[in-house]
């Protein structure tokens, strides 16, 4: 007898378990921002906001987390800039950073 009510309880107990984590997982928000569209996004519109780099003679690619950018820029301090403003975006795992210099920039 005390068997089988531990073993209703236990059932109980692990049905509970089962429902509560699907529930959870449910009343998830189903945006990723971690995914490489989101990552890209966030990464343009955070060097095209940036005072000093304005990104917007720059090329950001993401795959897999990693944020590949390209174009050019005047200084080798703005290139920095831009993969430490790249590198701030959560989500991202590293930066490839193809920028070139050129003093006068087009």
């Amino acid at each position: 007898m005390i068997m089988k009510t531990l073993a209703k309880s236990l059932t109980c107990l692990l049905l509970s378990l089962v429902l509560s984590l699907s529930l959870i997982g449910a009343g998830k928000d189903k945006t990723d921002l971690t995914s490489d569209d989101a990552l890209f996004d966030l990464v343009r519109r955070k060097l095209a906001n940036d005072p000093d780099v304005r990104g917007g003679s720059l090329t950001v690619e993401v795959k897999n987390g990693v944020v590949t950018i390209t174009g050019v820029l005047e200084k080798e301090k703005l290139k920095a800039k831009a993969t430490k403003v790249a590198m701030k975006v959560k989500g991202v795992k590293k930066v490839d950073n193809q920028i070139t210099i050129s003093p006068t920039r087009n």
